[in-house]
């Protein structure tokens, strides 16, 4: 079975660990958008991998990983990446592949992110400061660099010093200094020694696998609510998190997938700006966010936490033609008396049961809850039946009301505490 696991809302919702339980079932793992700001953490015994670029597939030996040619490519994060993977004991060896027609991310791009959200204030977006907008941004403006680039040098310093020449016109409405086209030349023919062993035209390999009847599992990058598309935009990421970026981002047809994994969290999180109608910013949000180590994998920043929105879940189940739920951080709800979860929103004195697309329309929206009773504890259950009662009408609630079955109920967040159903 080829199945997706992609999140069903704003990200960090702890696909990390879905795909890592999944990958036992699959035979190549393939990421398919976003770039290094994403941040996947998985707990394997005492040892917790944090992963931005390369498949959380790479932990379990054997298995084939593949970075799609819809992610952007951060040549230096990538590898120290792979350094840290190998110092901790994991031997990438021949198993990781990388798409020839990724767009790498450049010096440009990083500075440019970080310089446009200083001018924005108040208003910016909230990026990782990665590059990863302005790599996409070059990209469908026809002038991004890809991974093949770097296997003709004369092409890679020929579209260097061309991007260079654009560049430095606006570094001075910017307020940055001018990119020397020879130093960034120099960086990336480096780079390009180091990352020729993994570059494969993973289109055409990719395509075999699904021919050759191997299981293929696509793992996604941040959540449905910040598609570029589908999200809470301009509130969103650079990429499409959602469904259709698995065919974009690989060149595997959509006969290729079998079944869509949402991956839930038992509560709602976001990171950056944005509208967010179900937050907490009182003691118990503070509360969750500690218990639930709610701070980036990638930058540290805290999250914003607030009760689980099933409008935002049942829209994403929509979208993305959701087949399976996985219910992950449970344990961190324990121990409260009571727990509340939206199920609509007022606006203007109307119930509404939709996401307004208009942003000033839905940062208007306020929750309307329904209350459900707490419970001891769900920590490293490893039985569905064993649950406590008021955990199991909480998860049937959420099936009940998005239409679809929670498959994987995870109680912990070590790769073992979890229940399959």
């Amino acid at each position: 079975m080829n199945r997706l696991v992609l999140g069903a809302q704003w990200g960090d919702e702890g696909k990390g660990k879905i795909v890592d339980i999944l990958t036992e079932e699959a035979d190549v793992i393939v990421r398919y958008q976003g770039g290094s700001n994403a941040g996947h953490t998985v707990c394997v015994s005492d040892k917790t991998f944090i992963l931005h670029l390369i498949p959380s597939g790479i932990l379990h030996p054997e298995k084939i990983c593949v970075i799609g040619n819809g992610v952007v490519i951060d040549p230096k994060s990538f590898l120290e990446e792979k350094q840290t993977l190998e110092d901790l004991g994991i031997d990438i060896g021949e198993r990781l592949l990388i798409s020839e027609k990724a767009h790498l991310v450049m010096p440009y791009h990083k500075e440019f992110d970080a310089r446009r959200e200083a001018i924005l204030g108040s208003s910016k977006i909230g990026t990782t400061k990665r590059g990863i907008g302005p790599a996409y941004t070059d990209k469908h403006a026809r002038m991004g660099i890809r991974v093949c680039d770097l296997l003709n040098l004369e092409v890679l310093k020929s579209k260097i010093e061309e991007n260079v020449k654009e560049i430095n016109r606006l570094c001075e409405l910017y307020e940055i200094e001018p990119f020397d086209a020879g130093k960034i030349f120099d960086e990336y023919r480096d780079y390009a020694e180091k990352l020729k062993p993994y570059i494969r035209n993973t289109v055409y390999y990719l395509n075999g696998v699904f021919k050759n009847k191997r299981n293929i599992l696509f793992e996604g990058a941040q959540g449905s609510m910040l598609d570029v598309d589908f999200g809470t935009y301009p509130f969103v990421t650079s990429s499409h998190p959602t469904v259709g970026g698995a065919f974009t981002g690989t060149g595997l047809p959509y006969k290729a997938l079998d079944s869509v994994v949402a991956v839930v969290k038992a509560y709602t999180t976001r990171v950056g700006n944005g509208p967010f109608p179900s937050e907490l910013t009182n003691e118990l949000g503070q509360k969750i966010r500690d218990k639930g180590a709610e701070y980036g994998a990638t930058t540290g920043r805290p999250r914003r936490c607030g009760w689980l929105d099933l409008v935002v879940v049942k829209y994403a189940a929509m979208i993305n033609g959701v087949d399976e739920i996985a219910l992950t951080k449970l344990d961190v709800l324990d121990g409260l008396d009571e727990i509340e979860v939206c199920v609509g929103y007022e606006y203007e004195g109307k119930k509404i049961g939709y996401i307004p697309s208009q942003l000033e329309e839905f940062e208007k929206c306020k929750p309307i809850y329904k209350t459900f009773k707490g419970w001891d504890s769900t920590k490293g259950v490893l039985n569905y039946d064993d649950l406590p009662e008021n955990a199991r009408k909480y998860i049937e609630y959420i099936e009940w009301f998005v239409g679809v079955k929670v498959s994987i109920v995870s109680t912990g967040a070590k790769r073992e505490e979890t229940i399959r159903r």
